[in-house]
């Protein structure tokens, strides 16, 4: 993650949480009284963002310090401590909320793609993600998708061209989309576009495309549109795939799935954060 995005979003987040000042952790602990806290996981899964405890505590108060006992991608299990943080009291508690809420974020997105790519399980699809993130969290929820074993798709619409459905309606036909686009932007640029047909297929592959994406096609649709598709494009399938059925899309061959519930519909990883005695494994 690039920290100085990172460190932006933070400051963002917790204006957000403590306005003025922490009203309840303030009053209690008016002096710089000193304590100690644990990050703990509640249930077993793959771990994302363990550098936002480190950034979030910097930025409440440089004087915390943080230790980690694990690291983004690692498998972690139900009691396992993540992180000790030591520094006053008030300061602690206050980062505390906002430092959850995005770990146990990221750590569910990154559980998740985990499964998808274990599911798959194959050497050649490759499980990737999609624009459909949360509104100021893009960053964050794409890096999980990585530390899950993921790729990312576009980071959004200024860095790769993607011809959907109604780009093409509006246009009037792929053919005339793709050279237009051709036509303004740069050789670096790859093109991809999205097909629910066999003339739309070939018609693709005839406009000399990058990437070909299936969209909402079944298994036994794509094998068949993939044997129009010369190696040189790089295939995709989306669309209407889940856990249950994506060994299925694993097999066409096709070089990316990209899921969208990586990221709109994800559960969160259940991670709490001790002080005191609670802090002590059972």
């Amino acid at each position: 993650m690039n920290k100085l995005k990172l460190n932006h979003l933070l400051q963002q987040f917790f204006i957000e949480d403590i306005g003025d000042k922490d009203l309840t952790s303030d009053s209690i602990f008016p002096n710089q009284l000193q304590g100690e806290g644990v990050f703990i996981v509640k249930e077993s899964g793959i771990l994302a963002g363990v550098s936002i405890i480190e950034e979030g505590y910097k930025l409440i108060e440089p004087s915390i310090q943080v230790t980690l006992h694990s690291k983004d991608g690692a498998m972690v299990n139900k009691g396992e401590r993540i992180a000790t943080v030591h520094g006053p009291m008030a300061a602690l508690l206050t980062g505390e909320r906002v430092i959850l809420n995005l770990v146990q974020r990221m750590s569910g997105i990154a559980t998740s793609t985990r499964k998808a790519v274990k599911a798959v399980n194959s050497d050649r699809t490759k499980i990737c993600d999609t624009r459909k993130t949360t509104p100021g969290l893009r960053m964050l929820e794409k890096y999980a998708v990585i530390c899950g074993g993921g790729f990312n798709h576009r980071n959004g619409l200024y860095d790769g061209v993607m011809i959907k459905d109604n780009h093409i309606a509006f246009c009037g036909s792929i053919s005339k989309a793709v050279a237009l686009v051709k036509h303004r932007v740069g050789h670096m640029v790859k093109i991809e576009v999205e097909t629910e047909s066999r003339e739309q297929v070939l018609e693709a592959v005839e406009a000399g495309v990058d990437v070909i994406m299936f969209d909402n096609r079944s298994p036994e649709e794509i094998v068949e549109f993939m044997k129009l598709v010369p190696s040189s494009i790089l295939t995709e399938a989306s669309g209407g795939i889940s856990l249950d059925n994506i060994k299925e899309y694993g097999k066409t061959g096709v070089d990316y799935i990209s899921l969208g519930m990586l990221t709109h519909s994800v559960n969160a990883l259940d991670i709490s954060f001790c002080v005191g005695e609670k802090g002590e494994l059972q």
